[in-house]
């Protein structure tokens, strides 16, 4: 099943994305308005019995948001690719590398990717995100797979100056409005290996990143394992994995995001998260 979360009119709620649009599960299951709610105390099973039924929202009607609005816990996973070791010049740690996002920095696929006016060095990051649908603490590896919910596209979209202020990246990655979370979340059910997958990122349709998912470096067993040992994950949590080499740091000259551009990530068998680039006095200027 593909499930998203989406506004539509007033309401914030989430449905299963059919050929048809979109059917309201938030609607219908009253006791589980959000897909957080669903994967803490409900099953994808309640969802499978409403595949069949009709769209109540046409794709192009709804505002897509973060495939999980209200997460606990965002962990990102930093350099967790050859290629990306590669041009940063990090040696490969002996250990994940792992920063933290705030929800608030998140958006949806369709929504503006907001440039804020501190800095001119926004960068893209196409990514792998993992949503946990079990909880767990001190989970083994080889039952970690247990524990997932789904698979989205994620865009780490990194402030890099600020990131670089000391060595520590929350500052960089958490603006409001600088990641790219969507279109929604594939569940595992229909991506059994998702190590197979490709994932590739494109500005302004020019492909700039592309990778297998099996050249990560800490796999997802790996960092759910890894994550769930010094914090008890909850349903809902995401684990973005990790971007490849291209980002727009490491280019000479560098690829700079500018007001006006669209960013596309894309994993196979799940989808295209596409966002526009705005800055975020023009982005005030539109919404007033």
């Amino acid at each position: 099943m593909k499930i998203a979360s989406f506004k539509a009119g007033s309401g914030a709620s989430y449905g299963i994305v059919t050929e048809g649009g979109i059917v309201d599960v938030g609607r219908r299951l009253k006791n589980f308005p959000t897909l957080k709610a669903l994967l803490t105390g409900g099953s994808l099973d309640d969802l499978r019995k409403m595949q069949g039924e009709s769209a109540d929202h046409a794709l192009a009607d709804v505002v897509l948001l973060p495939t999980v609005p209200d997460p606990d816990k965002i962990f990102c996973i930093g350099v967790n690719y050859a290629t990306h070791l590669a041009e940063s010049g990090h040696p490969t740690p002996p250990h994940p590398m792992i920063f933290t996002r705030f929800a608030n920095s998140q958006v949806g696929s369709g929504q503006p990717m907001i440039r804020p006016p501190e800095s001119e060095r926004f960068d893209y990051e196409g990514e792998l995100a993992v949503i946990i649908g079990k909880g767990g603490r001190r989970i083994p590896k080889e039952r970690a797979l247990q524990h997932v919910a789904g698979y989205a596209c994620y865009n780490d979209g990194s402030i890099r100056d600020w990131q670089r202020h000391t060595s520590q990246f929350t500052p960089g990655k958490n603006f409001a409005g600088t990641g790219g979370f969507g279109p929604w979340m594939v569940t595992t059910d229909e991506m059994l290996d998702v190590s197979k997958q490709t994932i590739a990122t494109r500005v302004n349709g020019m492909e700039v990143q592309a990778a297998p998912i099996s050249d990560l470096v800490f796999d997802v067993p790996t960092l759910i394992a890894y994550c769930s040992t010094f914090t008890e994950l909850v349903p809902g949590d995401v684990i973005v994995t990790g971007t490849t080499g291209g980002v727009g740091a490491y280019r000479v000259p560098p690829l700079w995001l500018k007001h006006g551009d669209v960013v596309e990530v894309e994993v196979s068998g799940i989808g295209i998260l596409r966002n526009p680039v705005r800055d975020e006095v023009a982005a005030t200027t539109k919404a007033a």
